[in-house]
């Protein structure tokens, strides 16, 4: 058996003369470089986020509502939408209702292409060339049809699905 006081012996002369290992330095340099990476890249994303980030819906159709002078009830009671969802779409700002939802706001507040375009954008949508739907909307807007039940009609007439009423 060893001597107790030679085993302490041992330890000193290994905490003495032993070499840190390079693995964990590395390791250390390894979180280190991986954390300072991870605060540029959320300090760079960040200020991206805040250069590129354009107005929610709730800004840019309160915009529209204002601008046109007109009351909120009006607003939804004309796109055929209940109080609730209105209101859910005022408090919220980062909620984002369909997109015929919005196209309905877009026709009661009789928004032209350009307009209807900022709403649905400022939601993650867009009108599509590509979709009759989307080319429907696209006609009664150039042509000023903004009536919910007209709209539906020319929508009805292609086969597409119509808007809630």
């Amino acid at each position: 058996m060893i001597n107790p006081e030679l085993l302490k012996q041992l330890e000193a002369y290994i905490s003495l003369h032993m070499e840190p290992k390079v693995l964990y330095s590395m390791d250390v340099d390894y979180y280190l470089e991986k954390q300072i990476s991870e605060n540029v890249i959320n300090i760079e994303l960040q200020q991206f986020i805040k250069r590129k980030q354009q107005p929610t819906l709730t800004e840019v159709l309160f915009q529209f509502i204002d601008k046109k002078g007109l009351k909120d009830s009006e607003v939804y009671k004309k796109a055929g939408l209940d109080r609730k969802l209105f209101s859910k779409i005022r408090s919220t700002p980062n909620y984002r209702p369909r997109k015929n939802t919005i196209i309905q706001l877009a026709l009661a507040l009789e928004l032209d292409k350009k307009q209807t375009d900022k709403l649905l954008r400022s939601a993650g949508y867009t009108l599509s060339d590509s979709d009759m739907f989307d080319l429907t909307i696209l006609f009664c807007l150039e042509k000023k049809i903004y009536n919910i039940y007209e709209v539906n009609i020319a929508l009805e007439h292609i086969g597409a699905k119509l808007l809630d009423s």
